[in-house]
């Protein structure tokens, strides 16, 4: 199925640009606003949205704030959390999106914090006709969702990430191998739902968790079998906040994969992924 590059210029209420990266087959049957994960950019998910284009899915790439073509860098004059991402990128995103494919129906999703976020924009924009919500390897920061001893050091975990974003100006992730380079704004509101479980972002006026309650679009979940960031309960920690019960998730690992079953292995060959996620969209 031949696939068509539709990339879009998209700027945000308070001047931040970006472009948003769209693949689409010549007759999509739907379109996906996709979430990357934190500090990944939006390119490298063009396998991904090439998979689900094979399968007529469009797609359309968000850009996090900060990362990839992204026209801001975090840092000590530079900050934004949850509210920048939630009230000013992914609403723009999905206009965008909407309009390159006008009268597609609209699916959201995203991998892993991207998910979380995805579930965010999905809750507060109930107005969308959203037919479902896909994540990948996703759920809840949640201490509590996470077993054994590295759950238990979690919240040590948060603290610190929060503490080094603070007295650097953002967090130097790629010098500590967690993410980018992130805004402290970002860090905070992060690790805030890691110790208490609970979304919310600083100066938001909207209760997130209320909105979630309130989500009403049917969930498929895929998790990777050894991936230690997004495990089954961590997903159910997610999915128990929204209105609707969500299906169990298809769990693959590295024989279905065909590459390690870890957190990000499969970006690089995301066919099974794209299988798993279609296989009940009408």
């Amino acid at each position: 199925m031949k696939t068509q590059t539709l990339d879009i210029e998209v700027a945000s209420p308070d001047g931040h640009a970006w472009t948003l990266l769209v693949r689409a087959p010549e007759q999509p049957r739907a379109a996906l606003l996709w979430v990357p994960a934190l500090g990944v950019a939006a390119r490298h998910y063009l396998p991904f949205a090439e998979a689900l284009a094979g399968h007529g899915i469009a797609v359309g790439l968000h850009e996090w704030r900060g990362h990839g073509s992204s026209t801001l860098r975090a840092g000590r004059h530079s900050d934004w959390g949850y509210k920048a991402l939630l009230e000013h990128d992914l609403p723009a995103s999905q206009a965008a999106l909407a309009a390159a494919l006008p009268q597609q129906p609209l699916l959201i999703g995203g991998h892993s914090l991207g998910g979380q976020l995805a579930a965010c924009h999905a809750a507060l924009s109930a107005e969308t006709p959203w037919q479902r919500l896909w994540l990948v390897a996703s759920g809840t920061p949640y201490w509590r969702c996470f077993p054994g001893p590295r759950g238990w050091l979690l919240p040590l975990a948060y603290r610190f990430m929060r503490w080094l974003a603070q007295r650097n100006g953002a967090l130097p992730g790629r010098r500590i191998g967690f993410g980018g380079n992130e805004a402290r704004g970002v860090i905070y509101d992060w690790s805030r739902v890691g110790l208490s479980g609970r979304y919310a972002g600083r100066g938001m006026a909207v209760d997130l968790e209320q909105a979630l309650s309130q989500l009403a679009v049917p969930v498929d979940s895929v998790l990777l079998a050894q991936d230690w960031f997004a495990p089954a309960a961590s997903l159910k920690g997610l999915t128990d906040k929204f209105r609707t019960a969500s299906a169990p998730p298809v769990i693959l690992d590295a024989k279905a994969l065909g590459t390690r079953s870890d957190h990000f292995a499969w970006m690089q060959d995301p066919q099974a992924i794209a299988a798993a996620l279609i296989n009940n969209l009408a």
